[in-house]
């Protein structure tokens, strides 16, 4: 259940996510970067050891199969994907090695992740967790010390950090962190702040139907200077010859009132239906229900007025 107290608490201090939505896969061998640098659409041959990036596996259609954060620690890499889809891409990844010195494993119920984030969340984990992370500025980046590896995020808005954790350990981290002064929180917390963060959530905002420049991804998750990919010749293709217009947007949307829309509720631009809701909450920050959607390109620009469920409602701004 979402907690006001929560969320104030999340933008004054530090709060805890059980993150348990989020699988983890780890990646071992001497070929692991090479390997996955040929699948996703970042640069990931380039990652040195402490740091990472976001990316999306594609068909060859250019659509999503999945996202993932990639964190290189030194020894293995860690992919932070959808905890239910985790099996499934970790057999798909397995299938596709050959001669590489590569390992996959879904370490899902080996490994928790616990999310912190506020203002103070570099001191209290650092307290919690007896390991520096003031050093870890830029997203994804990450340290790791003995059963912990901390992975700066950002997801929230918000200064935060996911700690994955050994599952045998996590109660007593979970522990040390209260201790520290830590509030626990909600998965419906974690939800209105990522909403308001304008996040996209894979399964939720994204799906098997999604080109990642529909979703504004494409800064955080595309890198158009690394050589080939699956999926690199569509999106090249619409980075090129349509100067990067897609069909549609996905956009944050801020709603005049009433109750909050759900996934799949219409939106409208006078009588015509420009798209739909994905996600949706009542939001503490804008007094009335904020939701993500995707809408014609053409309705996509802050400000332009449309409705849902007769509710007055306009574009607020493109999701990145």
């Amino acid at each position: 259940m979402f907690s006001l107290d929560q969320y104030r608490a999340a933008h004054a201090a530090a709060v805890m996510f059980d993150r348990s939505s989020l699988g983890t896969i780890v990646l071992t061998g001497a070929d692991r970067a090479t390997f996955l640098h040929a699948l996703l659409t970042n640069d990931i041959a380039s990652l040195s050891a402490g740091k990472g990036a976001y990316a999306a596996y594609l068909t060859p259609q250019g659509r999503m199969i999945s996202d993932m954060r990639v964190v290189e620690t030194g020894t293995r890499m860690l992919l932070g994907v959808g905890r239910d889809d985790a099996g499934a891409l970790a057999d798909r990844l397995d299938k596709l090695i050959f001669s590489e010195d590569v390992q996959v494993k879904d370490a899902s119920a080996d490994l928790n992740v616990i999310g912190v984030h506020g203002p103070s969340a570099a001191e209290t984990v650092q307290r919690a967790a007896g390991v520096p992370v003031a050093d870890l500025a830029a997203e994804y980046d990450n340290v790791t010390s003995d059963s912990l590896t901390i992975v700066r995020d950002a997801a929230l808005g918000l200064p935060g950090f996911d700690i994955h954790v050994a599952a045998r350990d996590a109660n007593a981290l979970r522990a040390r962190l209260l201790d520290a002064g830590v509030v626990d929180a909600s998965g419906e917390t974690y939800e209105v702040l990522r909403i308001e963060a304008g996040r996209p959530r894979f399964g939720v905002d994204m799906n098997a139907d999604t080109i990642p420049l529909e979703a504004g991804i494409e800064d955080r998750a595309i890198s158009f200077t690394k050589g080939c990919y699956v999926g690199q010749e569509v999106i090249v293709r619409v980075m090129h010859r349509g100067h990067g217009r897609v069909a549609r947007r996905l956009v944050s949307i801020v709603l005049s009132g009433g109750p909050v829309p759900a996934h799949g509720d219409a939106i409208f631009a006078g009588e015509r239906q420009v798209g739909a809701i994905t996600s949706a909450t009542a939001s503490p920050k804008h007094g009335s229900p904020l939701a993500l959607g995707y809408v014609q390109r053409d309705y996509a620009a802050p400000g332009t007025g449309l409705t849902v469920n007769g509710l007055q409602a306009r574009v607020h701004e493109a999701v990145d």
